[in-house]
């Protein structure tokens, strides 16, 4: 079943009103017809089951089913504090930590980060990103769209991670998956959680300094992972021992 986002004023009574782009990918690209059923979502944890009922070249209109859509966030919100790296692998931690079901996306400048980004730039790629976030919310069947927040500075991140009540730090130094594991198991269900996720380059000694009193530095083995597979593999962590306590 394909899925598609919408404004909260597209919704009605008894019938949701498709507009823009998504109205060309259905009707000319998926060529779907009037009785078959989709899933419709307001972005923001608003879930329907709708069959279309007419197709235009400008809108489509839905009409709401009585039956659950279903809930497919997890119980726990998940904040991705993620060092900004070079090409495209912001875009790529981006897709797989919607996917995973991570809640907001922090990008963030570090000591290390070969990548600078200027201001002008800096806010061509939150739209892009943005646009990325959508796009994998889309394809996960997400009830809410992550947000991707504007590019922080270290200081500002650790600040707005620490709004969380537990907060992770995979450090390559760190040693011990005993640990990591220990640390896992304080997560309680409704938990806000931050993983704060360091460049290519790795943390500084003084950034890995400043949040070693308040945050979980952890080890996530004995290998040296990239920026990229560093926060995809936290974020299978996470989302493996949330889903198993919730089914508990």
């Amino acid at each position: 079943m394909h899925q598609f986002f919408v404004d909260r004023e597209q919704i009605g009574t008894e019938y949701i009103t498709i507009t823009g782009e998504d109205v060309k990918h259905i009707k000319n690209v998926l060529r779907m017809k009037e009785g078959e059923e989709v899933r419709i979502s307001d972005g923001a944890g608003g879930d329907f089951f709708c069959t279309i009922e007419k197709v235009t070249s400008e809108e489509v209109l839905a009409k709401i089913l009585p039956k659950e859509a279903g809930n497919t966030e997890l119980p726990n919100r998940i904040f991705l504090f993620q060092a900004v790296p070079k090409g495209e692998r912001m875009e790529y931690v981006i897709q797989k930590a919607v996917e995973l079901g991570v809640y907001e996306i922090i990008p963030v400048e570090m000591k290390y980060c070969v990548v600078r980004l200027d201001d002008k730039k800096k806010e061509k790629k939150r739209e892009r990103w943005q646009a990325i976030a959508k796009s994998a919310a889309k394809q996960a069947k997400r009830s809410r769209i992550p947000e991707i927040h504007p590019v922080m500075s270290y200081d500002k991140a650790v600040e707005y991670a620490k709004n969380c009540q537990l907060c992770l730090v995979p450090y390559e130094n760190e040693r011990g998956m005993k640990g990591t594991r220990e640390v896992l198991k304080k997560i309680e269900p409704g938990m806000d959680i931050s993983v704060m996720i360091g460049p290519e380059g790795g943390f500084s000694e003084e950034e890995i300094e400043m949040v070693r009193e308040e945050m979980e530095v952890l080890s996530l083995g004995k290998r040296i992972l990239r920026t990229d597979t560093a926060a995809i593999t936290v974020m299978s962590m996470l989302m493996l021992e949330i889903e198993m306590k919730e089914e508990e």
